[in-house]
């Protein structure tokens, strides 16, 4: 069931971050995102917290990611990481471009 619920919200055109809310990096990841402006729909914030299926969840992103941390970071269907790793690539320049190429800025 969980990965079936990932694999549905993971889309090509779409930004998608699973987080817990009160987790920093979280925080950090969500902060660098509200600098750009997205087409409605085209960002969503997937709360794993109060999910029964939380455990296995985090054992799939583990499976297809690497890590079980959260956020898991996905533009379309590539997951870049987590808080820190958007953060450089905000820094870098790169993530305009990544946002761009999948569409999901005005």
């Amino acid at each position: 069931m969980a990965q079936q619920f990932v694999k549905a919200k993971i889309k090509g055109d779409k930004v998608v971050l699973f987080i817990k809310p009160t987790c920093s990096f979280c925080i950090k990841a969500k902060d660098v995102l509200s600098k750009y402006k997205f087409k409605p729909g085209c960002l969503e914030y997937v709360d794993i917290s109060s999910r029964s299926d939380m455990g296995s969840m985090q054992d799939y992103f583990l499976e297809l990611t690497g890590a079980r941390t959260v956020p898991r970071v996905f533009i379309g269907e590539e997951c870049v990481g987590g808080g820190s790793d958007v953060e450089a690539l905000h820094k870098s320049g790169k993530l305009e471009g990544m946002l761009q190429s999948i569409g999901a800025l005005q």
